[in-house]
Protein backbone atom coordinates (compact mmCIF):
# COMPACT_ATOMS: atom_id res chain seq x y z
CA UNK A 1 0.00 0.00 0.00
CA UNK A 2 1.65 3.76 -0.76
CA UNK A 3 1.53 6.55 1.13
CA UNK A 4 -1.25 8.86 -1.46
CA UNK A 5 -4.78 9.51 -1.74
CA UNK A 6 -7.04 10.90 -4.23
CA UNK A 7 -8.14 14.24 -3.62
CA UNK A 8 -11.14 15.55 -5.56
CA UNK A 9 -12.81 19.37 -5.59
CA UNK A 10 -15.10 20.35 -7.77
CA UNK A 11 -17.26 24.37 -8.54
CA UNK A 12 -20.18 25.13 -10.78
CA UNK A 13 -22.07 28.25 -11.29
CA UNK A 14 -25.54 28.28 -13.49
CA UNK A 15 -26.28 29.69 -16.59
CA UNK A 16 -27.61 33.03 -15.84
CA UNK A 17 -30.92 33.49 -15.01
CA UNK A 18 -31.28 30.05 -14.24
CA UNK A 19 -32.41 28.05 -10.63
CA UNK A 20 -30.79 24.96 -11.71
CA UNK A 21 -27.27 23.91 -12.41
CA UNK A 22 -27.65 21.28 -16.15
CA UNK A 23 -24.25 19.66 -15.04
CA UNK A 24 -23.86 17.31 -12.41
CA UNK A 25 -20.75 15.73 -10.44
CA UNK A 26 -20.86 12.50 -8.42
CA UNK A 27 -18.01 10.71 -6.62
CA UNK A 28 -17.79 7.44 -5.04
CA UNK A 29 -15.57 6.37 -3.06
CA UNK A 30 -14.73 2.44 -2.08
CA UNK A 31 -12.54 2.67 0.77
CA UNK A 32 -9.11 4.05 0.56
CA UNK A 33 -7.97 2.41 -2.90
CA UNK A 34 -11.02 2.90 -5.44
CA UNK A 35 -12.63 6.69 -6.40
CA UNK A 36 -14.77 7.35 -9.24
CA UNK A 37 -15.81 10.20 -10.55
CA UNK A 38 -18.42 11.86 -12.91
CA UNK A 39 -19.01 15.05 -14.60
CA UNK A 40 -22.07 15.35 -16.55
CA UNK A 41 -23.63 18.04 -18.34
CA UNK A 42 -27.01 17.47 -19.79
CA UNK A 43 -28.50 18.55 -22.85
CA UNK A 44 -29.86 22.50 -22.69
CA UNK A 45 -30.25 24.44 -19.38
CA UNK A 46 -32.60 23.94 -16.25
CA UNK A 47 -34.53 21.70 -15.20
CA UNK A 48 -34.83 19.13 -17.77
CA UNK A 49 -30.60 19.61 -18.15
CA UNK A 50 -30.30 19.51 -14.56
CA UNK A 51 -32.68 15.83 -14.83
CA UNK A 52 -30.29 14.51 -17.22
CA UNK A 53 -26.99 15.47 -16.00
CA UNK A 54 -28.07 13.99 -12.40
CA UNK A 55 -29.80 10.36 -14.14
CA UNK A 56 -26.27 10.06 -16.13
CA UNK A 57 -24.01 11.27 -12.96
CA UNK A 58 -25.86 8.69 -10.68
CA UNK A 59 -26.40 5.89 -13.09
CA UNK A 60 -22.53 5.85 -14.48
CA UNK A 61 -21.14 6.35 -10.90
CA UNK A 62 -22.66 3.43 -9.18
CA UNK A 63 -22.22 1.01 -12.39
CA UNK A 64 -18.48 2.25 -12.68
CA UNK A 65 -18.25 1.54 -8.78
CA UNK A 66 -19.74 -1.98 -8.87
CA UNK A 67 -17.00 -2.90 -11.66
CA UNK A 68 -19.55 -2.43 -14.84
CA UNK A 69 -18.08 -2.12 -18.46
CA UNK A 70 -18.64 1.27 -19.89
CA UNK A 71 -20.20 -0.30 -22.53
CA UNK A 72 -23.37 -1.61 -19.91
CA UNK A 73 -22.87 2.04 -18.53
CA UNK A 74 -23.85 3.56 -21.86
CA UNK A 75 -26.40 1.17 -22.73
CA UNK A 76 -28.33 1.52 -19.63
CA UNK A 77 -28.14 5.96 -20.14
CA UNK A 78 -29.55 5.43 -23.73
CA UNK A 79 -32.35 3.50 -22.42
CA UNK A 80 -33.01 5.83 -19.21
CA UNK A 81 -33.34 9.28 -20.10
CA UNK A 82 -35.97 10.82 -21.28
CA UNK A 83 -36.07 12.08 -24.96
CA UNK A 84 -36.09 16.21 -25.55
CA UNK A 85 -39.14 16.64 -27.23
CA UNK A 86 -37.39 19.55 -29.49
CA UNK A 87 -34.05 17.86 -30.24
CA UNK A 88 -35.77 14.61 -30.44
CA UNK A 89 -32.23 13.16 -28.84
CA UNK A 90 -31.77 11.95 -25.00
CA UNK A 91 -28.55 12.48 -23.81
CA UNK A 92 -25.85 14.14 -21.43
CA UNK A 93 -22.01 14.15 -22.02
CA UNK A 94 -19.94 13.07 -19.52
CA UNK A 95 -16.34 12.53 -18.15
CA UNK A 96 -15.52 9.82 -15.71
CA UNK A 97 -12.07 9.70 -14.28
CA UNK A 98 -11.82 6.23 -12.43
CA UNK A 99 -8.74 6.33 -9.60
CA UNK A 100 -7.40 2.57 -8.79
CA UNK A 101 -4.74 1.73 -5.74
CA UNK A 102 -3.98 5.45 -6.36
CA UNK A 103 -1.58 4.16 -8.79
CA UNK A 104 -3.82 3.84 -12.25
CA UNK A 105 -6.43 6.52 -13.76
CA UNK A 106 -8.73 5.11 -15.79
CA UNK A 107 -10.60 8.02 -18.17
CA UNK A 108 -13.26 8.19 -20.32
CA UNK A 109 -14.56 11.04 -22.17
CA UNK A 110 -17.62 11.72 -24.18
CA UNK A 111 -18.05 14.41 -25.98
CA UNK A 112 -16.76 16.98 -22.86
CA UNK A 113 -13.69 19.21 -23.54
CA UNK A 114 -10.91 16.83 -22.89
CA UNK A 115 -9.72 16.09 -19.78
CA UNK A 116 -5.72 18.11 -19.23
CA UNK A 117 -3.91 16.44 -17.16
CA UNK A 118 -0.98 18.35 -15.21
CA UNK A 119 2.39 16.60 -14.51
CA UNK A 120 5.31 19.06 -12.23
CA UNK A 121 2.66 21.38 -13.11
CA UNK A 122 2.85 21.41 -16.28
CA UNK A 123 0.36 19.92 -19.48
CA UNK A 124 0.69 16.15 -19.59
CA UNK A 125 -0.42 14.40 -23.32
CA UNK A 126 -2.01 11.55 -23.07
CA UNK A 127 -2.75 8.18 -25.08
CA UNK A 128 -6.70 7.93 -26.04
CA UNK A 129 -8.22 5.30 -28.04
CA UNK A 130 -11.81 5.21 -29.06
CA UNK A 131 -14.51 2.56 -29.68
CA UNK A 132 -17.93 3.38 -30.13
CA UNK A 133 -20.60 2.18 -27.53
CA UNK A 134 -24.74 3.07 -28.04
CA UNK A 135 -23.75 4.52 -31.30
CA UNK A 136 -21.50 7.05 -29.21
CA UNK A 137 -17.54 7.48 -29.95
CA UNK A 138 -15.97 7.55 -26.57
CA UNK A 139 -12.44 7.62 -25.65
CA UNK A 140 -10.58 6.05 -23.03
CA UNK A 141 -6.96 6.28 -21.36
CA UNK A 142 -5.06 4.57 -18.70
CA UNK A 143 -2.15 6.03 -17.10
CA UNK A 144 -0.05 5.32 -14.37
CA UNK A 145 -0.13 7.66 -11.29
CA UNK A 146 2.61 10.04 -9.70
CA UNK A 147 2.34 12.24 -7.09
CA UNK A 148 0.65 15.87 -7.80
CA UNK A 149 -0.78 14.54 -10.84
CA UNK A 150 -3.39 16.48 -10.74
CA UNK A 151 -6.57 15.75 -13.64
CA UNK A 152 -9.31 18.69 -14.98
CA UNK A 153 -12.58 17.87 -16.38
CA UNK A 154 -14.87 20.31 -17.17
CA UNK A 155 -18.00 21.32 -19.34
CA UNK A 156 -18.10 22.84 -22.42
CA UNK A 157 -19.23 25.91 -20.74
CA UNK A 158 -15.65 26.67 -19.64
CA UNK A 159 -14.28 26.92 -23.24
CA UNK A 160 -17.47 28.54 -24.23
CA UNK A 161 -16.29 31.51 -21.83
CA UNK A 162 -15.93 34.82 -23.18
CA UNK A 163 -17.50 33.80 -26.55
CA UNK A 164 -18.28 37.41 -28.65
CA UNK A 165 -17.17 39.46 -25.50
CA UNK A 166 -13.51 39.08 -24.17
CA UNK A 167 -12.94 36.56 -26.35
CA UNK A 168 -14.45 36.26 -30.23
CA UNK A 169 -13.82 32.16 -30.07
CA UNK A 170 -13.98 31.38 -26.25
CA UNK A 171 -11.25 30.47 -24.04
CA UNK A 172 -10.23 27.51 -25.66
CA UNK A 173 -8.59 24.17 -24.26
CA UNK A 174 -5.47 25.59 -24.74
CA UNK A 175 -6.01 29.07 -23.44
CA UNK A 176 -7.20 26.95 -19.90
CA UNK A 177 -4.03 25.10 -20.03
CA UNK A 178 -1.66 28.31 -20.09
CA UNK A 179 -3.84 29.82 -17.50
CA UNK A 180 -3.35 26.68 -14.81
CA UNK A 181 0.28 26.40 -15.61
CA UNK A 182 0.91 29.71 -14.35
CA UNK A 183 -0.68 29.85 -11.33
CA UNK A 184 -0.42 26.62 -11.11
CA UNK A 185 1.57 25.45 -7.21
CA UNK A 186 2.10 21.92 -5.95
CA UNK A 187 0.57 22.72 -2.55
CA UNK A 188 -2.73 23.73 -4.06
CA UNK A 189 -6.06 21.36 -3.25
CA UNK A 190 -8.23 20.37 -6.39
CA UNK A 191 -11.10 22.40 -4.77
CA UNK A 192 -8.84 25.55 -5.26
CA UNK A 193 -7.66 24.85 -8.98
CA UNK A 194 -11.69 23.82 -9.54
CA UNK A 195 -12.55 27.63 -8.08
CA UNK A 196 -9.48 29.78 -9.33
CA UNK A 197 -10.73 28.21 -13.17
CA UNK A 198 -13.62 28.63 -12.55
CA UNK A 199 -13.61 31.94 -11.19
CA UNK A 200 -11.65 33.08 -14.54
CA UNK A 201 -14.63 31.54 -16.63
CA UNK A 202 -17.37 33.33 -14.38
CA UNK A 203 -15.21 36.57 -14.83
CA UNK A 204 -14.71 36.01 -18.57
CA UNK A 205 -18.09 35.74 -19.17
CA UNK A 206 -18.90 39.18 -17.27
CA UNK A 207 -20.54 37.38 -14.23
CA UNK A 208 -23.59 36.12 -16.48
CA UNK A 209 -22.55 32.94 -17.91
CA UNK A 210 -24.04 31.93 -20.59
CA UNK A 211 -24.29 28.60 -19.84
CA UNK A 212 -23.80 25.77 -17.32
CA UNK A 213 -19.90 25.93 -16.02
CA UNK A 214 -18.45 23.87 -14.04
CA UNK A 215 -14.82 22.51 -13.33
CA UNK A 216 -13.56 19.46 -11.07
CA UNK A 217 -10.11 18.52 -10.59
CA UNK A 218 -8.80 15.57 -9.53
CA UNK A 219 -4.92 15.35 -7.09
CA UNK A 220 -3.02 12.55 -6.66
CA UNK A 221 -1.31 13.56 -3.31
CA UNK A 222 1.01 12.72 -0.22
CA UNK A 223 -0.74 11.95 2.54
CA UNK A 224 -0.53 14.40 5.32
CA UNK A 225 -1.95 13.86 8.79
CA UNK A 226 -3.08 17.05 10.97
CA UNK A 227 -4.24 16.99 14.89
CA UNK A 228 -6.17 19.83 16.21
CA UNK A 229 -6.38 20.08 20.33
CA UNK A 230 -9.47 21.34 21.45
CA UNK A 231 -9.95 22.46 25.28
CA UNK A 232 -8.75 20.63 28.42
CA UNK A 233 -10.06 17.11 29.79
CA UNK A 234 -12.92 17.18 32.11
CA UNK A 235 -10.75 15.56 33.87
CA UNK A 236 -7.75 17.29 35.25
CA UNK A 237 -5.61 13.80 35.74
CA UNK A 238 -5.90 13.24 32.32
CA UNK A 239 -4.45 16.01 30.92
CA UNK A 240 -0.58 14.37 30.60
CA UNK A 241 -2.78 11.06 28.94
CA UNK A 242 -4.25 13.87 26.43
CA UNK A 243 -1.02 16.00 25.49
CA UNK A 244 1.24 12.62 25.50
CA UNK A 245 -0.90 11.20 22.51
CA UNK A 246 -1.59 14.58 20.62
CA UNK A 247 2.06 14.88 20.48
CA UNK A 248 3.03 11.21 19.75
CA UNK A 249 1.38 11.84 16.48
CA UNK A 250 2.52 12.20 13.28
CA UNK A 251 1.94 15.64 11.35
CA UNK A 252 1.06 18.94 11.88
CA UNK A 253 -0.72 20.08 15.49
CA UNK A 254 -2.55 23.07 16.45
CA UNK A 255 -3.66 23.63 19.73
CA UNK A 256 -6.78 26.09 20.37
CA UNK A 257 -7.75 27.47 23.33
CA UNK A 258 -6.57 30.09 25.84
CA UNK A 259 -6.32 27.28 28.56
CA UNK A 260 -5.18 24.56 26.61
CA UNK A 261 -2.29 26.28 25.24
CA UNK A 262 -1.07 27.10 28.54
CA UNK A 263 -1.73 23.42 29.00
CA UNK A 264 0.00 22.16 26.04
CA UNK A 265 3.02 24.47 26.51
CA UNK A 266 3.54 23.14 30.59
CA UNK A 267 3.89 19.87 28.92
CA UNK A 268 6.30 20.73 26.32
CA UNK A 269 8.07 22.75 28.99
CA UNK A 270 7.84 25.94 26.70
CA UNK A 271 6.00 29.49 27.43
CA UNK A 272 3.11 31.02 25.24
CA UNK A 273 4.14 34.15 23.89
CA UNK A 274 1.40 36.35 22.41
CA UNK A 275 1.27 37.04 18.66
CA UNK A 276 0.27 40.77 17.98
CA UNK A 277 1.64 41.47 14.49
CA UNK A 278 -1.66 40.63 12.78
CA UNK A 279 -4.89 41.40 14.68
CA UNK A 280 -8.00 41.41 13.37
CA UNK A 281 -10.95 43.23 15.29
CA UNK A 282 -13.41 40.32 14.60
CA UNK A 283 -10.79 37.08 15.19
CA UNK A 284 -8.67 37.18 18.68
CA UNK A 285 -4.83 36.95 18.39
CA UNK A 286 -2.90 33.88 17.98
CA UNK A 287 0.16 32.66 20.17
CA UNK A 288 3.60 30.82 19.68
CA UNK A 289 4.50 27.98 21.54
CA UNK A 290 8.13 25.98 20.43
CA UNK A 291 7.06 22.51 19.64
CA UNK A 292 3.18 23.77 18.10
CA UNK A 293 2.65 24.37 14.81
CA UNK A 294 0.15 26.72 15.24
CA UNK A 295 -1.99 28.25 18.39
CA UNK A 296 -4.82 30.39 18.08
CA UNK A 297 -8.13 31.01 20.42
CA UNK A 298 -10.97 28.29 20.98
CA UNK A 299 -14.64 28.67 20.34
CA UNK A 300 -14.99 32.27 18.27
CA UNK A 301 -11.93 31.05 16.12
CA UNK A 302 -13.08 27.57 15.51
CA UNK A 303 -16.79 29.05 14.85
CA UNK A 304 -14.95 30.90 11.61
CA UNK A 305 -13.14 28.03 10.82
CA UNK A 306 -16.95 26.14 10.51
CA UNK A 307 -18.17 29.57 8.87
CA UNK A 308 -15.03 29.27 5.96
CA UNK A 309 -15.99 25.40 5.63
CA UNK A 310 -19.65 25.16 5.45
CA UNK A 311 -18.80 27.87 2.06
CA UNK A 312 -15.65 25.53 0.65
CA UNK A 313 -18.52 22.64 0.28
CA UNK A 314 -20.50 24.97 -1.14
CA UNK A 315 -19.86 28.41 -3.72
CA UNK A 316 -16.90 28.47 -2.03
CA UNK A 317 -17.19 32.32 -1.79
CA UNK A 318 -14.87 33.09 0.65
CA UNK A 319 -11.72 31.13 -0.48
CA UNK A 320 -10.42 34.28 -0.94
CA UNK A 321 -10.91 35.42 2.87
CA UNK A 322 -9.39 32.15 4.43
CA UNK A 323 -6.91 31.73 1.94
CA UNK A 324 -5.37 35.31 2.40
CA UNK A 325 -5.87 36.66 5.74
CA UNK A 326 -3.04 35.33 7.80
CA UNK A 327 -5.91 35.40 11.65
CA UNK A 328 -5.96 32.31 13.89
CA UNK A 329 -9.07 30.98 11.35
CA UNK A 330 -7.44 31.49 8.09
CA UNK A 331 -4.41 29.63 9.30
CA UNK A 332 -6.22 26.40 10.50
CA UNK A 333 -8.35 26.95 7.74
CA UNK A 334 -5.56 26.79 5.09
CA UNK A 335 -4.19 23.66 6.96
CA UNK A 336 -7.08 21.52 7.55
CA UNK A 337 -8.54 22.08 4.06
CA UNK A 338 -5.75 22.70 1.40
CA UNK A 339 -2.91 20.54 3.38
CA UNK A 340 -4.26 18.00 5.47
CA UNK A 341 -5.53 14.31 4.74
CA UNK A 342 -6.11 12.84 7.55
CA UNK A 343 -7.59 15.00 10.65
CA UNK A 344 -7.11 14.21 14.49
CA UNK A 345 -9.13 15.74 16.56
CA UNK A 346 -8.35 15.72 20.53
CA UNK A 347 -11.21 17.51 21.85
CA UNK A 348 -11.40 18.03 25.77
CA UNK A 349 -15.35 18.02 27.49
CA UNK A 350 -13.89 20.38 30.67
CA UNK A 351 -16.41 23.32 30.99
CA UNK A 352 -14.86 26.60 30.96
CA UNK A 353 -16.15 28.72 34.02
CA UNK A 354 -15.84 31.53 31.62
CA UNK A 355 -18.61 29.95 29.41
CA UNK A 356 -21.37 30.24 31.86
CA UNK A 357 -21.56 33.69 32.14
CA UNK A 358 -25.45 34.01 31.08
CA UNK A 359 -24.30 37.28 29.09
CA UNK A 360 -21.44 35.32 26.94
CA UNK A 361 -23.82 33.45 23.76
CA UNK A 362 -21.02 30.44 24.28
CA UNK A 363 -21.72 27.08 26.41
CA UNK A 364 -20.73 23.83 26.28
CA UNK A 365 -23.23 22.31 23.73
CA UNK A 366 -22.67 25.05 21.49
CA UNK A 367 -18.45 24.12 21.85
CA UNK A 368 -19.73 20.15 20.80
CA UNK A 369 -21.96 21.20 18.20
CA UNK A 370 -19.18 23.01 16.48
CA UNK A 371 -16.68 19.98 16.38
CA UNK A 372 -19.33 17.58 15.21
CA UNK A 373 -20.41 19.94 12.36
CA UNK A 374 -16.86 20.51 10.87
CA UNK A 375 -15.65 17.23 11.21
CA UNK A 376 -18.88 16.60 9.34
CA UNK A 377 -18.18 19.38 6.47
CA UNK A 378 -14.55 18.22 6.25
CA UNK A 379 -15.55 14.14 5.59
CA UNK A 380 -17.67 16.35 2.89
CA UNK A 381 -14.24 17.98 1.65
CA UNK A 382 -12.98 13.70 1.66
CA UNK A 383 -10.97 13.83 5.02
CA UNK A 384 -10.41 11.45 6.97
CA UNK A 385 -11.43 12.07 10.59
CA UNK A 386 -11.37 10.77 13.67
CA UNK A 387 -12.36 12.41 17.17
CA UNK A 388 -11.14 11.52 20.59
CA UNK A 389 -12.84 12.59 23.66
CA UNK A 390 -11.34 13.25 27.06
Amino acid sequence: MNNLCTNVGYYSINKFGEQLCGDKVEIIEKGDNYTVMVLADGLGSGVKANILSTLTSKIISTMMANEMSIEECVSTIAATLPVCEVRKVAYSTFTIIRVIDNREAEIIQYDNPHVILLRNGKNYDYDKTSFEAGGKTIYRSKIQLCENDVFIAMSDGAIYAGVGMSMNFGWKRENIIRYIEKLYEDDYSAKAISTIILDECDRLYGREPGDDTTIAAVKIRRRKPVNLLFGPPSNPADVNKMMSLFFSKEGKHIVSGGTTSTLAAEFLGESVVSDLDDMDPEIPPIATIKGVDLATEGVITISRVLQYAQSYIGDNELYYDWSTKTDGASRISRILFEEATDINFFVGRAINPAHQNPNLPINFSIKMRLVDELSDALKQMGKKIKVIYF
